[in-house]
This record gives structure tokens, C-alpha cells and sequence, in this order.
């Protein structure tokens, strides 16, 4: 089964917004077996609409939309609806006691404009939206179904797990997709590809395999495509440990949502230990990445971002004449930062980074794209130096993942002595 997934705005293709409802739809849809193909962003221009409509049907089964629902005049898509399957609006009054529901919760009246939401094409499977006033619509035609949905990210998320997703299931047969993604840090693509060619190149027929790299850190993503879900999920299984005696020394996890700072924060509550950070390339990154993990203040008790000199000495009590002695980005001064968080917070680790991330020097004279990173642990400090390069953004980007790669075999280290 193939779905095309179809943003409308004009606020994403000027830049003003970024589309990330497509992402989540397509990754809804995979989970149940629907390939998405094609994702696409069109204008509010009502040809467009229909020209796009046209395009696409018979094509594929399943165009998912996005946006363009609103109760204002740039909101055409249910009038184009009505246009591409000649049909009318009436008023579904289920709906609008909904939208007089939903205003009354706010102690706000509806305006005329508001209950008029509740105007939807003749021929529509209507989509409750139980947290907006915009309803999702489904009409097929031909071969292929059409469903449209607000482009307001919760509102949308709410009708695809509650509404469409059940829906699909019920009245489409599809194959099972399995996926299994492989988290390694420390290597490179090119490195990690060479290191497993040929596993890659034995893996059956049913089985892809994608890299999608970035700084510091390789996912590996295997996809099993078939109609018997035992047998991929098996497949995917010895496939998966046979990669793991080849690259195991640079896998930290498995799974989509089995990131690094997943597993760090797993680990330390385990181990009941504590971490804090102070940052001065990374600017707070770092702290972010760690203290997105739902539940994180369970062993994060914070950080300091001491992007100034100043700030080093004042707050982290790094020694003045370190400073002028080693410069401002020093192995040295690394040191004195992670043990200075690591008393100020009291914890039991601690990450510190010092570094130039460029395009200028700053105040020190190393090497633009040089970065040290210190690591604090219950019994000693230590340092490592490392030169990223340039841009500015991939030094960032990959003294994180760094950061957080010595942070994580660290621990784990810990756990086992």
C-alpha cells in the first residue's frame, strides 16, 4: 500500500514555518505497513490543489493533507474538496456542538465564522478532531482515498492515532514492515560501511539497509518488507546479532527512540548516580540533549554555560592563572571547569567542554575547530583533545555526540568494576 503525504501553505514554502506533520505521518504509517513514497509541499492556490489531486489519483492508494482547514478566506481545502468531487458543504451538527463544546470549556462564546468549521463536503467520512475546531475528512475517488486534516501539529497528531491510523487498519490489507535501527558512536560512515560490507552484502533479499549519519554517530536502520511478520522479525533478530559481534565495540543502543541520552539517563538512574555539565563551545547543549529525557531530573542537577572567560573564574572557579599560563581552550582548563560544576552541583560526573567551534579564535590562540572535552568522574578527571574542523556547526554538533559518547562508556565502564 502507497500513500503520498501533502502539505499545503505558503508559509512553508517562503521558509516561515517548518513541515514536520509529514515526518510524523509517515512514521504512523510505516508502523502499520503503509509506504509513503512522495511528500510534497503546495501552495493555497485552489489549481494547485487540484491540479495536485489529479496528478496523484490512481496513483497511489492513500494522499494525506495537511493544512488549509482553518475558518478564514485563505483556507480553501475543503471548498477545493468540494470542487475535485463535485460535491456541497453542509453543516454537521455533530460537529458544531463540539466547537460550541470546545469554546465553552475557555468561557468563550463561538462566532459565526467559528461554528461555520462545521460546514464539511456532502460526501465526507468525517475525522473528529477532539482538540480543535477543524474536522478531518476522508472521500476517495477512483482508486485512491483522500484524507484532510488540519496542519496544527497536536490537532493533527490526535486524528492520525485516533482516528485515521484505526481506520486504515480496518479497511486496508497490508504487509508487514519490520524495522530495527542500530545506534553506533565514534566512527564514521565510511569507516563503519567497510567494517560491515560483508555482512551488508549476505543480508537476504527482503532485507534493506539504510545509514543515516551524522556527526559523531551512525544510525543503522534495517527494514524487513513481507507478508509473515515471524519470519522478518526473526530474520531482522540474527541479523542483528551477527552485526552486533562485528561492531559491537560502537553500538550504544537499538531502536529509533534508544538514543544515547536515553541510555545515559537509564544508566545513572540504575546506578543512582548524578551528572551536571558546564559549557562553553557547546553553549548548553549538551545540558539540552541530557535533560530531554523525560524524567532527567532524576540524576541532571544542572549546568553552567560559562561562554566567557569570566564567568570560569567567577562561577566555576577556574584559576586565573591557568588561564593565562594554558589559555582559555587547554586541557587544563577543561579540567578545572568539570571539577568545578562537579562541586558546585555536587554530582557524581560532571562534562565540561572548552573549545573554538570558528569561525573566529576568541580569546584563545589554539587552532579554530579545536575542542577539549573533560570528564569528571566519582575518582578522577579526564581530558581529551579533539579538532572538528569547520563549519561552526559541525564542530558543536560533534563535540555533543563526543561528549556524550565518553560520558556513556564511562558509566557503563563504572557498572561493571
Amino acid at each position: 500500500m502507497k500513500a503520498t503525504i501533502v502539505t499545503i501553505g505558503d508559509e512553508i514554502l517562503i521558509g516561515q514555518i517548518v513541515d514536520t506533520n509529514s515526518g510524523y505521518i509517515a512514521k504512523a504509517l510505516d508502523k502499520i505497513g503503509v509506504q509513503t513514497i512522495e511528500m510534497l509541499s503546495i501552495s493555497d492556490d485552489k489549481q494547485q490543489i487540484l491540479n495536485t489531486f489529479s496528478t496523484l489519483q490512481n496513483q497511489v492508494d492513500l494522499v494525506i493533507i495537511t493544512g488549509g482547514l482553518g475558518p478564514t478566506k485563505d483556507d480553501i481545502t475543503k471548498y477545493t474538496f468540494c470542487e475535485y468531487f463535485d460535491d456541497t458543504l453542509d453543516r454537521n451538527q455533530e460537529v458544531e456542538d463540539h466547537i460550541v463544546a470546545l469554546f465553552a470549556k475557555l468561557n468563550f462564546n463561538p462566532t459565526q465564522i467559528n461554528k461555520d468549521q462545521a460546514l464539511l463536503p456532502s460526501k465526507a467520512q468525517v475525522l473528529k478532531n477532539n482538540y480543535g475546531t477543524a474536522s478531518g475528512m476522508w472521500m476517495q475517488k477512483g482508486k485512491t482515498v483522500f484524507v484532510s486534516m488540519p496542519g496544527v501539529p497536536y490537532e493533527m497528531k490526535g486524528i492520525v492515532n485516533e482516528q485515521l491510523i484505526p481506520k486504515i487498519v480496518a479497511e486496508f490489507k497490508r504487509p508487514y514492515i519490520i524495522h530495527k535501527t542500530i545506534l553506533t558512536y565514534g566512527q564514521g560512515e565510511s569507516l563503519v560501511a567497510e567494517r560491515i560490507e560483508y555482512w551488508e552484502n549476505n543480508l537476504p533479499e527482503f532485507i534493506k539497509l539504510a545509514y543515516l549519519p551524522s556527526p559523531g554517530r551512525v544510525r543503522l536502520r534495517l527494514t524487513a518488507r513481507g507478508e509473515n511478520k515471524e519470519v522478518l522479525e526473526k530474520a531482522i533478530q540474527e541479523n542483528v546479532q551477527s552485526l552486533t559481534k562485528i561492531i559491537g565495540d560502537i553500538i550504544v543502543g537499538f531502536d529509533e527512540d534508544e538514543t544515547i541520552e536515553v541510555i545515559i539517563g537509564r544508566l545513572l538512574r540504575q546506578q543512582g548516580k548524578t551528572i551536571s555539565t558546564a559549557e562553553s563551545c557547546t553553549g548548553g547543549k549538551i545540558a539540552q540533549m541530557l535533560t530531554s529525557v523525560s524524567g532527567a531530573s532524576d540524576y541532571f542537577r544542572g549546568s553552567v554555560v560559562s561562554y566567557a572567560t569570566d564567568t570560569k573564574i567567577s562561577v566555576l572557579g577556574v584559576d586565573a592563572k591557568t588561564i593565562e599560563k594554558y589559555t582559555v581552550v587547554s586541557k587544563e582548563v577543561a579540567s578545572e571547569m568539570a571539577l568545578g560544576i562537579q562541586k558546585l552541583m555536587k554530582t557524581d560526573y560532571a562534562i565540561a567542554t572548552t573549545g573554538n567551534a570558528g569561525p573566529t579564535k576568541g580569546d584563545a590562540d589554539a587552532e579554530v575547530g579545536t575542542v577539549f572535552i573533560a570528564l569528571a568522574t566519582p575518582i578522577a578527571v579526564f581530558v581529551e583533545d579533539f579538532n572538528f574542523g569547520q563549519p561552526r556547526e559541525k564542530v558543536i554538533d560533534r563535540s555533543v555526540n563526543k561528549a556524550l559518547e565518553i560520558l556513556q562508556k564511562a558509566i557503563l565502564k563504572n557498572a561493571f568494576n
